[in-house]
């Protein structure tokens, strides 16, 4: 819950409290912090608990597109490419073609499709005038 802060702030955050409130009230009011907390977490359990128990199976059908999208949040965009467009089949972009697809040599690897045209010795590439 507290993730985000480190020892140092959490040092300043005592000394605020022991000037403000004093040596006499701070670990009363400590006491009551770790309680009140303590009650949240149970309440925000046993709301969650309930909300399981009255759904039933419908509890995991809400959970699971959450669970699909908080999977797309943590991919890139070349996962998502690779998952969703090319069912899983990253050998374009990883040149590892597989030996079950046609045009490979049955060997399971396949060398890298060349898309450059070799020119033969002392010929100029073709240069493009309304690209340039």
């Amino acid at each position: 819950m507290f993730g985000n802060i480190g020892w140092g702030e959490l040092v300043i955050l005592l000394v605020a409290a022991l000037v403000i409130l004093g040596p006499d009230r701070l670990p009363g009011a400590i006491t009551w912090v770790t309680k009140t907390m303590r009650q949240v977490k149970e309440y925000a359990n046993g709301a969650s608990q309930q909300l399981k128990d009255e759904l039933g199976t419908d509890f995991e059908d809400l959970r699971k597109p959450l669970a699909d999208l908080n999977q797309l949040r943590g991919m890139t965009p070349r996962a998502v490419i690779t998952k969703h467009l090319l069912d899983g089949d990253d050998s374009i972009f990883t040149g590892n073609f597989d030996a079950k697809k046609p045009g490979t040599n049955g060997s399971g690897s396949s060398p890298k499709p060349s898309l450059e045209k070799k020119l033969p010795p002392g010929q100029t590439p073709p240069i493009d005038a309304d690209a340039t």
